[in-house]
């Protein structure tokens, strides 16, 4: 992506007062996502434990997520969140990090990334990590990024598994 093709690009942090948005462009991303990797039933329950208004509100005041928001010319097209890990020193998480796939292979993901990476080195985080199903793509995306697979984990998500790679990145 060219300075000039970023001067549309805008992050911004994301309050509670964003989470309809979060929600519209998680409808558009969920899905699309997912749908090769999981059950569809396993999709549906996922969403409907993640993406309730009170449970980003719950993630957002309670648990110390931060939300972005990316917009391309002036429309949200994407959103991640991240969190220090309070067991681990300067450790945080990159819990979500999804783009419209309209706006997919246009370097936004890339731009995504880097502005979490930014705001966890100005808040003292030396280390991102990342959980990713085993299955996805995405894999390749992350370890362009410079994340590399550290550990395999089975995590459960109510009557499911998430097989996930634990991805992680210094900064």
């Amino acid at each position: 992506m060219s300075p000039s093709d970023t001067a549309s690009i805008t992050v911004q942090p994301a309050t509670v007062a964003d989470i309809p948005t979060i929600i519209r462009l998680a409808e558009a991303t969920w899905e699309p996502t997912y749908r090769f990797i999981i059950s569809k039933e396993q999709i549906d329950y996922m969403y409907r434990v993640i993406y309730t208004p009170a449970s980003l509100q719950r993630q957002m005041t309670d648990e110390g997520h931060t939300f972005l928001l990316l917009y391309a010319d002036g429309h949200p097209t994407g959103y991640a969140s991240f969190s220090p890990q309070p067991a681990a020193e300067s450790l945080f998480k990159l819990h979500k990090i999804y783009v419209l796939p309209s706006h997919q292979g246009q370097g936004l993901g890339q731009y995504l990334v880097q502005a979490v990476e930014n705001a966890v080195q100005q808040a003292g985080g030396h280390t991102l990590e990342l959980n990713v199903n085993r299955y996805n793509p995405a894999i390749a995306f992350y370890e362009r990024q410079g994340f590399h697979r550290h550990r395999e984990v089975d995590v459960p998500i109510g009557p499911y598994w998430m097989n996930d790679y634990v991805m992680r990145k210094d900064l």
